[in-house]
């Protein structure tokens, strides 16, 4: 094991959690009160199968509608962004920022397919 100098200078009882030591990841697609909200009606759908299967697979079937169009809408939103930033420069436009350009389209394309 490796001396971590930063955790070593911590005071005793502030050691961070799992979720402190991982760096931030790509943020949501979908804002998560749309996301919490879909996820209740589909839970809503599995806990009331049992008593009424059709109207669950029913309710089901709806936040699943409304996922994959909200999940459309986000992505022709963002695209739309990225499109604006680097569409509307000049023909000298710095490499730098074309660059930064092709590397969000890569990370989002990328995000897509491992879905």
């Amino acid at each position: 094991m490796m001396y971590d100098q930063t955790r070593a200078q911590q005071p005793a009882g502030q050691t961070r959690g799992p979720a402190e030591r991982r760096a931030p990841g790509p943020e949501p697609l979908l804002p998560s009160a749309e996301r919490n909200e879909i996820t209740m009606r589909l839970r809503h759908a599995l806990n009331t199968f049992a008593d009424t299967p059709r109207e669950a697979l029913e309710e089901a079937e709806s936040a699943y509608d409304e996922a994959t169009a909200q999940l459309v809408n986000a992505l022709a939103e963002r695209r739309r962004l990225l499109r604006a930033e680097w569409q509307d420069h000049a023909p000298g436009t710095q490499s730098d920022e074309l660059r930064h350009a092709l590397r969000q389209y890569r990370e989002l394309t990328q995000r897509l397919l491992q879905l």
